[in-house]
């Protein structure tokens, strides 16, 4: 599938894994879709990460990841890439949320300041919450996070996008804001088509 190519399709597919650096707006865009497929929602970082950012081994992140896409439906919002072979292996569609590194870094800034203002609980039950000084002086700064792995993110999505061994995966790459309301707009209109039909 070319880069923006609405499947004709959609309105057919059933799990969906959207990927993309930190942000791009996967999690905004996910639930968008997830409401007007209507499917489940599932984010893999309230999967992920446990009470006080603590972080689970493999062994319990991966069978917890199963048990949530262990079911015919889903929208899967999340990268993770050692769990590929997990989340890939029943997928229909796989979305690039392929934004302008800017946008990206101005989104998770403004995003950063926005949640450690409001103290907001990410992740219901883990009192995980962003402060000022986690995203502007840590090491495990967000913001640096998405800086210093911008790069090496495009590379890995477009190295999956072309690999011979997910060559019968169709991938949609989606490279600006516009792209993902006309996709969301053209999803919202089959769907709607199909409702009447």
């Amino acid at each position: 599938m070319k880069s923006e190519d609405i499947p004709v399709n959609i309105d057919q597919i059933q799990r969906v894994n959207v990927i993309g650096t930190s942000g791009s707006g996967k999690s905004t865009f996910a639930r968008q879709l997830a409401l007007i497929l209507d499917l489940p929602y599932v984010e893999m970082d309230d999967i992920y990460w446990g009470p006080n950012w603590t972080k689970p081994d493999d062994d319990v992140f991966f069978a917890n990841l199963e048990k949530e896409i262990n079911k015919d439906r889903w929208v899967l919002d999340g990268n993770y890439s050692r769990t590929t072979p997990i989340k890939w292996q029943e997928v229909q569609l796989i979305i690039w949320l392929d934004m302008p590194f800017w946008l990206t870094l101005s989104r998770v800034t403004k995003r950063a300041i926005q949640r450690s203002m409001s103290q907001e609980e990410l992740w219901p039950g883990t009192g995980n919450r962003e402060t000022l000084r986690k995203s502007f002086l840590s090491r495990d700064s967000i913001i640096l996070w998405s800086i210093t792995s911008y790069r090496r993110n495009r590379q890995r999505y477009a190295g999956m996008m072309t690999s011979p061994r997910y060559r019968h995966l169709p991938f949609l790459r989606l490279t600006s804001p516009q792209a993902v309301e006309r996709f969301l707009d053209t999803c919202s209109e089959n769907m709607l088509v199909k409702s009447k039909s």
